[in-house]
């Protein structure tokens, strides 16, 4: 079967996704709708859907019908451990290295991961993201968190979606003159003029757009740049770079946000995911990694 597209209409809102899938693909039963659900392969507005989330009039959903192809281990990929046990793993991603191959790419964080957790290969939201439990683009450094069993990816999923999972960001922004501490509360969602962008809106968003909170702190300033410590919950695809940029202090380096502050940053731009901490469950233990700024990064407050 060939994966299908459809927008919510009007009268469908408020009405659960699950529902809406098995109405507008003709043979997809409540169980198999259930299980499209769980390995990730339904997308409401680019981002991952639940089967339980309500229905938004004039969201895009795509349902992935067709079986991803596996992601083949890569053994020269680089992969740096920062924690490890029978459970889930810490590691640090380079700047340039995609998380996972979207189109074909080799060298992913996905084959390092499979190449020393063979058994990722058997959990996860896709065939194509073995064990991950959240990205980072291909331009963000830092920690990502992958599962080893699907016990514990389930467990670590729903802390996700719970917020229950601490993770902090470093962004170096063209900007000296912030607040020592803010909020930006504002829509995003697609935007509609350019594809690979996310938009922000303050008022008046369309409804296939959310509202998501970033929260930042002044750590370091510079004489020409301000080093900001930035908190989000369940992040929006591109959020960080989105709001930050939607307040004037846009990421060095990150063109497609409008950074006019463009160093030589090969493969990346300066944001670094620094931190990540869970409570744990009595299931599964507690853990608290974090890791330092880059000293690519570093160098561009001095």
């Amino acid at each position: 079967m060939q994966d299908v597209t459809f927008t919510v209409l009007d009268g469908e809102g408020g009405e659960r996704l699950d529902k809406l899938v098995v109405r507008h693909i003709g043979g997809i039963g409540r169980r198999r709708a259930s299980e499209l659900f769980a390995n990730g392969r339904v997308e409401v507005d680019g981002t991952r859907a639940t089967k339980g989330e309500l229905a938004r009039v004039g969201s895009s959903v795509v349902v992935k019908l067709q079986a991803a192809c596996p992601v083949p281990a890569e053994p020269d990929a680089p992969l740096a451990v920062c924690l490890e046990n029978e459970f889930f793993v810490v590691v640090r991603k380079p700047a340039g290295q995609a998380t996972a191959p979207l189109r074909g790419e080799s060298g992913t964080l996905a084959g390092a991961l499979l190449s020393h957790y063979p058994e990722m290969a058997f959990v996860g939201y896709s065939p194509r993201e073995p064990g991950i439990l959240h990205r980072l683009d291909t331009g963000t450094s830092g920690l990502l968190l992958a599962a080893r069993a699907g016990r514990a990816f389930e467990v670590l999923r729903r802390a996700l979606t719970q917020s229950a999972i601490e993770k902090h960001y470093l962004a170096v922004v063209s900007r000296t003159d912030m607040p020592n501490s803010g909020t930006v509360a504002a829509f995003v969602g697609p935007d509609t003029r350019r594809a690979r962008r996310v938009a922000v809106y303050e008022s008046d968003p369309p409804p296939s757009a959310r509202a998501q909170e970033t929260r930042y702190r002044v750590v370091r300033v510079g004489t020409e740049r301000s080093l900001l410590e930035v908190h989000v919950s369940r992040a929006y695809r591109h959020q960080i770079r989105a709001h930050l940029a939607h307040i004037g202090a846009p990421i060095v380096g990150d063109a497609l946000y409008g950074s006019e502050d463009l160093l030589d940053l090969p493969g990346r731009h300066a944001l670094h995911a620094s931190y990540v901490a869970w409570a744990g469950d009595g299931t599964l233990p507690a853990f608290s990694v974090a890791d330092d700024l880059p000293q690519d990064l570093s160098l561009l407050l001095d």
